[in-house]
């Protein structure tokens, strides 16, 4: 059960089990892509499709290595020509081009179980939201004629639990500064009464309140 169904010569029928499996996997894959995470279309069609393009590779170029190194100079290219995604779009990809090796061995219950699993632990780990950041990143634009070393504290003492200035940069020909915090703000705050009050003590100029993402660009 556990072995190569590939041991001997390719066959049709060996032949339609693995592009059959790279299917039905890559479509596993795409359906938990798609409950964890924001995503589109065409990334869930490629989704479905990338293991058995991997699996027909590797059938095709079973006990070939120098077809194989070639194949794999192709892959690379096509990696640098395409646009970066967030680590999520790329543990996807690389989960679905595994599953499509395993498959284009012949070990299609190694493969069915480890799908099973990593999908189990992948749905998991979204439902307990491990490793969500709470953080929150602020941007405030200020006259460059404030002084902004303690002109929020008494508002980020009534909103915020702690805060951290992680820069100060000129804007506007010199004439603002943008100042950008690490916030973790209270529980239950009205966050439209937090914003109103920077926006009395700036000048009602740009503020943006945004969720800090750890680890989304590669």
């Amino acid at each position: 059960m556990f072995n190569s169904i590939l041991s001997g010569s390719l066959t049709i029928t060996n032949f339609a089990i693995c592009i059959i499996t790279s299917f039905v996997l890559g479509l596993m894959i795409a359906l938990v892509h798609s409950k964890t995470n924001r995503t589109n279309k065409n990334f869930i069609s490629t989704l479905v499709v990338l293991p058995s393009l991997v699996s027909i590779v590797i059938l095709l170029v079973n006990g070939n290595l120098g077809t194989a190194v070639a194949v794999g100079g192709a892959f690379s290219l096509i990696r640098f020509r395409s646009i970066p995604g967030n680590s999520k779009e790329i543990l996807s990809v690389f989960f679905a081009m595994a599953i499509g090796l395993a498959v284009g061995t012949g070990y299609i219950a190694y493969s069915i179980i480890f799908t099973i699993i990593a999908s189990l632990i992948i749905l998991l780990l979204n439902v307990l939201h491990f490793g969500e950041s709470k953080n929150r990143i602020l941007k405030v634009c200020i006259p460059e004629d404030l002084d902004y070393t303690e002109v929020f504290d008494e508002i980020f003492s009534e909103y915020i639990e702690n805060y951290e200035l992680t820069s100060t940069k000129t804007i506007n020909m010199g004439s603002m500064f943008e100042l950008t915090y690490l916030i973790n703000t209270k529980k239950n705050i009205n966050e439209k009464e937090f914003i109103d009050k920077i926006r009395v003590k700036n000048g009602n100029l740009k503020i943006s309140l945004t969720q800090e993402m750890i680890g989304e660009c590669l």
